[in-house]
């Protein structure tokens, strides 16, 4: 199965508490780190809500 790699690359503050939660189910904690998930149809949803504040790379 395909794998993304996700990277926090905007910050969170000021933003929306619903996309804050969106952000830590994605495991992300920090800004610049990056996590690998399934390439699956709820990944790629939450991916799609927080798209301005995350950067997407096939792996």
């Amino acid at each position: 199965m395909a794998k993304l790699e996700i990277t926090l690359t905007r910050s969170l503050i000021g933003r929306p508490e619903k996309q804050r939660k969106t952000v830590e189910a994605l495991g992300l904690r920090k800004l610049h780190q990056t996590v690998a998930l399934e390439d699956n149809a709820s990944t790629r949803g939450m991916i799609n809500k927080v798209s301005h504040l995350v950067s997407v790379k096939e792996q």
